[in-house]
């Protein structure tokens, strides 16, 4: 898919929400917007998912301040939110269509019992 240029001036990131004023740089999609940040750490996630070595996308822990950290740390638990209610709807499209617990377990390398626990939403 191609990256598509638009005439309104982006608000906001769509992944972290992060304002465009905060962004470093926001990369425009159909109908969405990604910062910098936001591209760093997809790379990492998509990497780490391959495989292969991660690449040094941000400054190295020893290269940033406490303070630096700190800032960092509300936009990175935002993404592992989102990541996690994206997950939790596939595994709801999954149960949809018929597809066991222990088959979705089996696909995070867990029990039957862990997958239901951490996507049935019920106690």
């Amino acid at each position: 898919m191609a990256v598509t240029a638009h005439s309104e001036e982006p608000t906001h990131c769509s992944f972290c929400g992060k304002p465009s004023s905060e962004a470093g740089k926001l990369v425009s999609g159909p109908g969405v917007y990604i910062c910098d940040e936001c591209v760093a750490l997809a790379d990492r996630i998509v990497t780490e998912a391959l495989g292969k070595p991660p690449t040094q996308s941000t400054p190295a822990w020893n290269s940033m301040t406490d303070e630096e950290i700190l800032h960092h740390l509300p936009s990175v638990a935002a993404h592992i939110d989102r990541a996690e209610a994206e997950l939790h709807t596939w595994v709801q499209e999954l149960r949809r269509r018929g597809v066991t617990w222990t088959r979705i377990g089996d696909t995070f390398g867990i029990t039957r019992q862990s997958a239901w626990e951490r996507f049935s939403g019920e106690e």
